[in-house]
């Protein structure tokens, strides 16, 4: 069987070799773990990493199948059927997630042809995109934080990472273990079926060009590629580059967003911070940092405010103003309204 789509000549022979030895027994897995996946109502997702273990980063190559024959209808680990069947790159994603006792991993998951190129594909009805987040929600014990948030900001109307609950089955070595329900997130990014802003390129280092599309976040840690510059009014707070990334972005538009930023900081400690011309409704859309403040305070998210805070601005031809969002990172929400606040992290 060969990934959908894609025609593989006699030349290539070793490709449909390697993936077909990827993917053998997704049909028929073997689960050496204590609990044994047969049927469940949710997609199933197989991922076979030819023996290798997966890494904070790089992506290794792996093979993914999905099972997915529709809302609530049974899907069985013996189904052929699959709605994806082909190449990915996985690497595990998050800070505390990583450490030995946080027994279901995260990972970010690039879907790619067999050249090793990314492939926009759609994954569970979601739209034609190459990144995704396959999401353990180790720590919930009601699995839905993430889920539920992001439904409830969509139905305030913005744009948010669309989800799908599914079950994983996992082989790095001879046998298959089943990991339990994850979710199948998107990953925030620019694009059309995204954060939909316009594409920052090289050369776009001058006038209009240069003002937009940007997304940066409010975050706790700092690292090679989503780098970025501390608050000039609080240290401790600190924003990364997540469009363009900080191995990409230039020199003229890391200067415009920071300076575009630090003004608005200003504005917001001057007297006048409140002045309907010069005041911050200059600087940022109103209401969508209303929503966001509102959603933080809700669910009582312990991470609020600190990390995982995305803002994004546009060209100043589409609309000048610094908008918050998109919304991520809830697995920590919720907790402080039960008595728990522990600081989990899956980001």
């Amino acid at each position: 069987m060969i990934p959908k789509g894609e025609k593989f000549s006699s030349q290539n022979s070793k490709v449909k070799l390697f993936l077909a030895f990827l993917l053998t027994f997704a049909v028929f897995p073997f689960c050496s773990s204590s609990q044994i996946l047969d049927s469940t109502n949710l997609p199933i997702v197989f991922i076979n990493t030819n023996f290798q273990s997966i890494p904070d980063e790089p992506k290794i190559t792996a093979g993914m199948a999905i099972i997915d024959n529709g809302y609530n209808v049974m899907n069985h680990v013996t189904d052929t059927n699959f709605t994806y069947y082909g190449y990915i790159g996985i690497e595990q994603r998050g800070s505390i997630s990583q450490q030995s006792w946080w027994t279901q991993k995260s990972y970010a998951v690039e879907t790619r042809d067999s050249l090793g190129t990314d492939m926009n594909v759609i994954i569970l009805n979601m739209p034609k995109e190459s990144d995704w987040v396959l999401y353990g929600p180790f720590s919930e014990a009601t699995l839905m934080k993430n889920v539920l948030t992001y439904q409830l900001v969509r139905e305030l109307g913005y744009y948010v990472t669309r989800t799908k609950y599914c079950e994983m089955m996992l082989k790095t070595g001879f046998t298959w273990n089943y990991n339990g329900i994850y979710v199948m997130m998107e990953k925030i990014k620019r694009g059309n079926n995204r954060v939909d802003i316009s594409k920052l390129d090289l050369d776009d280092n001058a006038g209009d060009s240069l003002t937009g599309g940007y997304i940066i976040a409010v975050d706790r840690n700092i690292n090679a590629i989503d780098s970025g510059w501390a608050s000039q009014k609080d240290t401790s707070v600190i924003f990364t580059y997540k469009y363009p990334k900080g191995d990409e972005i230039t020199s003229q538009q890391k200067n415009y967003i920071q300076q575009y930023v630090d003004t608005f900081e200003t504005v917001m400690q001057s007297p006048n911070f409140a002045n309907l011309t010069t005041g911050f409704r200059k600087y940022i859309e109103p209401v969508s940092f209303m929503d966001f403040f509102f959603m933080q305070e809700l669910s009582k998210n312990v991470d609020a405010y600190k990390r995982s805070s995305y803002l994004y601005k546009d060209k100043n031809s589409v609309d000048s103003r610094l908008h918050a969002g998109p919304h991520w990172d809830y697995n920590s929400a919720y907790k402080v309204a039960l008595g728990g606040c522990e600081p989990f992290d899956s980001d």
